[in-house]
């Protein structure tokens, strides 16, 4: 099986969010097995060539883009795995402060040319390389031109490759909705025009062009597949969702656990295991309050928080709860985030409000902290409005940091709600998007850390010994792969 990721951003080479962390990690897992995953990614200009020993491969190739010669080169690396990538240079569109937007923040015009760009590139570069593979896999709108590319150009290299479409994020704002303008330089069918393809409101949606054209669609969680169907969750789409229903299916996201582990202990006071998590746990718990200006007491719980703050993430929910909790239970909180500049401000407030209780570090994410929180912490908040995989939840469960977590997508799959009759499970979960429900939520986990300690025990346990790890997770997109190959290529009916 030979498999072509293509995607815009791979860890650690160049990261905006989980994107990053599947493309890396999946093609390991699916290495791992047998399976012949290579990736090709832009070369932006962050992309650390030395440190990561990009080698030029050659130096000149060539697409056609709107009636223009666009040239570019080829640089590529190995992973010790044995993993290759293959990095596109364009520095015109790559050659960037930012992978989406500049340093104001705002979204590059061209985006649609640059990402247009790129999968014309990255199919080239597989037929330079001699590499004709059973299955193109695409992820997210930044390269939903290559299904369509696929189907509409025929190119005999390509007669038998299908191709897979992973939706890692549905939202309004993710959906790569561009003019009708772009069509030309795109390379767009005028005909394909219509909303059965990529129309949309008189606008070019390039998500739901992929989801019209792919052979398969995935997303990052089961639940979250199922939620993508309906009006509340579809943003627009749902009705072309559903008309490939058969096609669609839900992957829950693995974990690097390399990466991901208290027994590494790079960026912890102690490094842990299950067997002796209690003296780990404590070591971390006490230099985490030390760090963050916390009260020191062994024998208080500590909420995390390392996440955007951001609506999605539940930014309104969680801090109408969080401060309700710090004004009438006996926990702590450590949050670690940026974002919205009313919740930056109200969190500096907090900090002066109530000394000891809360410690707060803003500013952009920084992986040391996100795993001294989650080895030190108790609880970990994830309230989200809708989250379609998540994988700090699962990182914290690796640490024996238990989560808290609204009941949707990933979220839904990935936490065992906590059974008080048997006392087993690896969170705690609530449903209704409200400050209530997750303050009582946080209620629940306060009163099981200090009144049913032994329940806390097999919970943490349970925790740390549940795999997440991406062999599950690569085993069944190899099944989804030879489905695909072995069904009849998608027809263009409109």
């Amino acid at each position: 099986m030979r498999v072509l990721f293509i995607t815009s951003e791979v860890d650690p080479y160049a990261k905006s969010g989980g994107l990053a962390d599947v493309t890396q990690a999946l093609p390991r897992a699916l290495n791992r097995n047998g399976v012949d995953a290579r990736v090709i990614m832009p070369l932006y200009s962050c992309v650390d060539r030395q440190r990561f020993n990009l080698k030029l491969l050659y130096q000149a190739s060539c697409v056609q883009m709107g009636g223009k010669e666009e040239w570019f080169s080829v640089y590529h690396t190995s992973e010790p795995n044995g993993t290759v990538t293959y990095f596109i240079e364009y520095n015109n569109y790559f050659g960037r402060a930012g992978l989406y937007n500049g340093v104001d923040f705002r979204d590059y015009p061209d985006n649609a040319q640059r990402f247009a760009f790129f999968c014309r590139a990255a199919l080239q570069t597989a037929k330079d390389l001699g590499f004709r593979p059973d299955v193109v896999h695409a992820h997210d709108w930044m390269t939903g031109f290559v299904p369509y590319y696929l189907k509409k150009e025929r190119d005999p290299f390509f007669e038998n490759a299908r191709s897979v479409f992973t939706i890692h994020n549905l939202g309004f704002g993710h959906q790569g909705v561009f003019s009708p303008d772009i069509m030309a330089y795109c390379r767009l069918d005028h005909a394909d025009f219509v909303p059965e393809c990529f129309e949309a409101l008189g606008q070019v949606n390039l998500m739901k062009m992929a989801i019209n054209t792919a052979d398969k669609i995935t997303t990052v969680s089961p639940t979250y597949a199922r939620e993508i169907l309906t009006p509340e969750y579809g943003c627009g789409l749902e009705k072309y969702l559903q008309a490939r229903a058969d096609d669609l299916s839900g992957i829950l996201n693995g974990i690097d656990i390399q990466n991901w582990t208290p027994n590494e202990g790079r960026h912890l006071t102690m490094p842990y295991g299950v067997e002796n998590y209690r003296d780990g746990k404590a070591a971390n718990k006490n230099q985490l309050q030390r760090d963050w200006g916390l009260n020191v007491n062994p024998n208080v719980p500590i909420f995390g928080w390392v996440n955007r703050l951001s609506t999605q993430k539940g930014l309104d929910i969680m801090m109408g709860a969080v401060e309700k909790a710090m004004g009438n239970m006996d926990c702590q909180f450590v949050m670690h985030s940026s974002g919205e500049k009313w919740a930056e401000n109200t969190l500096k407030e907090w900090s002066v409000k109530y000394p000891g209780k809360i410690g707060v570090k803003l500013g952009f994410y920084k992986n040391e902290i996100a795993h001294q929180i989650k080895a030190g912490g108790d609880f970990y908040l994830m309230p989200s409005l809708y989250e379609p995989c998540g994988l700090n939840q699962m990182y914290s469960q690796a640490f024996g940091t238990l989560p808290v977590v609204r009941e949707t997508g990933g979220l839904a799959d990935s936490v065992d709600s906590y059974n008080e009759h048997y006392g087993v499970g690896t969170g705690f979960k609530f449903k209704d998007p409200t400050q209530d429900a997750l303050y009582n939520t946080v209620g629940w986990a306060v009163s099981t850390y200090y009144d049913r300690p032994h329940h806390m025990d097999n919970m943490i346990r349970q925790s740390m010994s549940k795999d997440s790890s991406w062999g599950n997770a690569s085993h069944k997109y190899i099944g989804l792969y030879d489905k695909a190959v072995s069904a009849a290529a998608r027809v263009l009916a409109w």
